[in-house]
């Protein structure tokens, strides 16, 4: 090819770094990234969990072939296991017990929900105040993700099969020059046949650069707190706890609780900070509806989760702009998604179409296209 690359991403986070990882095998790549070092945004700020009952039905079938490539990574991907036992309760305050059957339908034979008694629910999060819980489900299959182990894997892979990750390069124009996309940053312009869009919350804006339609991308606030577990209890084994069906969650992390009241506030792409009153809110809950007394916040923070209207990512060529590949609005999916959504990019990419193994899992092409947004 005449072009400087073969395949530029824009966005080295997780999803970005994946795909770089499979078109690195095809061609000359290289991963433009706005921050001083990948993973900044959304990557960093992950709660880290891998479910395989958690999302809508595509997002579902997705994560079921990433769990593959984790379970079992390439030779040399990772020194250390990238998944861990956690499991997941999800438990209801009186008058709210409905809301569970949401997530108990959601399990199946293979990976399984059930019901569980509140002592058994107290036995597994001590934490929690049996006086306010009326009844819990639980699923044992859900487990910690080293995101830091995944995105380190995809870009140490990526540089050894000769990808380039090129830091501090905010793209402020995308045009066509002749069969080639002309990407120009503040420090410097690069030449690709083909753009992969992997920019997270600001992929609308990289589409608008490139004069294709917007695909409605939302990107929502999050916020999680880190704090001390109450005196006297071992929060080692315990799972994930989200309250009322998936609205607020806590799970330990290195010897502390990590909280979050499950926020999805619509901002602007951003490098998003927590809101104080989210976060005083947030501790004033968790001190009436847990064991937990909060002494201090030992660190507050945000991250960015972008949607657009179905919840479904979008992967897919754009049907207007030539050569112009999109790869965003994973929402809260992403590092669950990654690896699988790598191998579909370099295979839908390299004119390969969808693989087996999503065709297995029941996924449609159309259901992950750009163009199902677009309107």
């Amino acid at each position: 090819m005449s072009s400087d690359f073969d395949f530029l991403i824009i966005g080295a986070g997780a999803s970005g770094a994946g795909a770089g990882y499979q078109l690195a095998k095809l061609g000359k790549t290289a991963i433009l990234e706005a921050e001083d070092m990948p993973g900044y945004h959304s990557t960093g700020r992950s709660a880290a969990l891998f479910t395989r009952n958690y999302g809508p039905a595509a997002v579902r079938a997705v994560s079921a072939v990433s769990y593959d490539f984790f379970q079992s990574p390439p030779e040399g991907f990772t020194e250390h296991p990238l998944l861990a036992p956690r499991g997941g309760l999800s438990v209801a305050f009186k008058g709210e017990e409905a809301k569970l059957d949401k997530i108990k339908v959601l399990g199946s034979d293979a990976h399984p929900i059930h019901e569980v008694s509140v002592a058994e629910a107290m036995q597994l999060a001590p934490l929690l105040r049996a006086d306010l819980l009326s009844r819990a489900v639980y699923e044992p299959g859900v487990l910690d993700m080293d995101v830091d182990a995944i995105h380190r894997g995809f870009l140490k892979g990526f540089a050894a099969r000769g990808g380039q990750v090129i830091t501090d390069r905010t793209v402020i124009s995308l045009t066509r020059d002749g069969n080639a996309w002309q990407v120009m940053t503040p420090k410097g312009s690069y030449r690709a046949t083909v753009v992969i869009n992997a920019a997270g919350a600001w992929a609308d804006r990289i589409g608008q650069l490139a004069g294709a339609k917007p695909i409605g991308l939302v990107p929502k606030r999050r916020t999680a707190i880190l704090i001390d577990p109450p005196t006297g209890i071992d929060i080692k084994a315990m799972p994930l706890v989200d309250f009322s069906g998936g609205e607020s969650y806590i799970k330990p992390t290195s010897g502390k609780i990590m909280a979050s009241p499950g926020d999805e506030t619509p901002v602007e792409p951003q490098d998003i900070q927590p809101d104080d009153m989210d976060v005083a809110v947030l501790a004033d809950w968790l001190e009436r509806h847990t064991a937990i007394t909060i002494r201090r916040i030992d660190h507050s923070w945000a991250g960015l989760r972008s949607f657009v209207s179905d919840g479904v990512p979008v992967v897919g060529f754009d049907a207007s702009q030539p050569d112009f590949f999109w790869l965003a609005g994973q929402g809260g999916f992403g590092i669950m998604m990654s690896a699988a959504l790598g191998q579909l990019t370099a295979a839908l990419v390299s004119g390969a179409g969808l693989p087996p193994e999503f065709v297995e899992q029941g996924l449609r092409e159309s259901a992950l296209s750009p163009a199902r947004c677009q309107v």
